[in-house]
């Protein structure tokens, strides 16, 4: 099952899941910047279940980690959410 990381600050409106491994780097950087933002979120570590890989692939199209989820809409992976953050435009996905 995933595990919620929750930083104990502001929750997003809408659910956020990060497919993701504990030594990925970008994984670990995706998931700071989310707890700086106070966003509870549902880490669903691949390596621990394998069969959630095959998911996160299906739905994705991707391979690689992390992949991450704001409500329905796949974001895509790190530099897609700090893309986000840069443009002005996470903030207000987070808070629909």
């Amino acid at each position: 099952m995933a595990d919620l990381h929750d930083s104990g600050k502001n929750v997003a409106a809408v659910k956020v899941i990060m497919y993701a491994t504990g030594w990925c780097p970008y994984c670990r950087r995706a998931e700071s910047l989310l707890r700086d933002k106070g966003v509870a979120f549902d880490w669903i570590d691949i390596e621990d279940h394998p069969g959630r890989r095959e998911e996160m692939m299906r739905l994705s199209g991707r391979r690689t980690v992390p992949q991450i989820w704001i409500g329905e809409q796949h974001v895509g992976g790190c530099d897609d959410l700090f893309a986000l953050e840069q443009s002005g435009q996470l903030d207000a996905m987070l808070s629909v």
